[in-house]
């Protein structure tokens, strides 16, 4: 992660912009009253989708398990495109 001052990101914010675009890194952005950080929408979005799925029960324990099974490793269970999408047909 890039840190640079409130006083600097004001003064060069589009080129902070375009850079970290580039780069895909975060910024840090910190002033005298704390800091903020800045970061890319897809990168956003990707944390959004991530903490979704964390909150959601069902998920979780589905992830959690799978984890444990890769761990012991027990061999996972395989579907077929049809079976994983058997209730989407008609």
């Amino acid at each position: 992660m890039v840190s640079t001052t409130l006083e600097k990101a004001d003064n060069d914010f589009k080129n902070i912009v375009y850079n970290m675009l580039l780069s895909n890194e975060e910024v840090s952005i910190v002033s005298d009253k704390g800091a903020v950080v800045m970061l890319t929408q897809k990168d956003y979005e990707s944390m959004q989708e991530t903490l979704r799925l964390l909150s959601d029960k069902k998920s979780l324990k589905a992830l959690l398990d799978a984890h444990q099974k890769r761990d012991s490793d027990e061999p996972l269970e395989s579907y077929s495109v049809t079976e994983v999408f058997s209730d989407l047909q008609n």
